[in-house]
């Protein structure tokens, strides 16, 4: 079957690691009229390949995808390309991560849950240029504005240029202790001394203003900063894995 060819058109791109979640999107999108799916991805780096090439005027894009977390991609391709539109879904959602994701680019965020007319009634409006945030259609400068107020509450750089309060170092820190990994074990497998390591866990903790290591753990991964270890396992539905 050969492809619609009307420049009118929405192109829609869409970044999952799930197969299953990405054939029901795609069924979703498929039935509208003004809407075809022009490229699919599974992974972050697929995705850096990928999406500028097929420039989809819209890429839906999954946070915690397997490699390159799915706020990074899209900081990294918003800054090469700043004419593609991304719409982030994820499996939480709160107004900080929602900030994270608009700050770095992002023109809406979703839970992964949110009802198919909803996300093609976004899909349309991003398509636009307007962004949708907490449910609300909003001009560039009403997301400016938006953001402004997130910035005053959360108390985030505007300098900083990831998605995290973190610098890379204390993301590298806190990947370690996700691992398990005792003070030692992270200072050896880094090339820096357990001091350091103390010094960066004291200022992961103060920065996400929690008061232990496996909160900050937990608190990452609820977010999609990072994966859990060895995902590829199978998760049973118990909660316990197997190989």
């Amino acid at each position: 079957m050969e492809p619609r060819r009307d420049s009118n058109l929405i192109r829609v791109a869409i970044v999952d690691d799930h197969p299953f979640f990405r054939q029901g999107v795609r069924e979703v999108l498929a039935i509208q009229p003004d809407i075809e799916v022009v490229a699919e991805a599974e992974n972050g780096d697929e995705a850096l390949r990928l999406i500028p090439a097929a420039a989809p005027t819209v890429t839906l894009m999954d946070v915690n995808l397997p490699g390159i977390n799915g706020l990074r991609v899209t900081k990294q391709i918003k800054e090469q390309h700043p004419e593609l539109n991304f719409i982030v879904l994820t499996a939480y959602d709160d107004e900080e991560q929602i900030y994270h994701a608009i700050r770095i680019g992002a023109s809406a965020y979703f839970s992964k849950d949110v009802a198919p007319e909803q996300l093609i009634a976004t899909v349309r409006a991003v398509a636009q240029g307007y962004y949708v945030i907490d449910d609300e259609r909003m001009t560039p400068a009403q997301a400016e504005q938006w953001l402004l107020d997130c910035y005053r509450r959360f108390g985030v750089q505007p300098q900083d240029a990831t998605f995290s309060p973190l610098t890379p170092r204390e993301m590298d820190v806190l990947e370690q202790i996700i691992e398990g990994l005792s003070n030692k074990g992270i200072a050896y497998r880094l090339g820096i001394s357990k001091q350091t390591v103390k010094n960066h866990v004291t200022a992961i903790l103060a920065k996400l203003d929690l008061s232990d290591r496996t909160q900050a753990a937990i608190y990452a991964l609820r977010r999609g900063w990072v994966r859990f270890p060895e995902e590829d396992r199978e998760i049973g539905r118990d909660g316990t894995t197997r190989e």
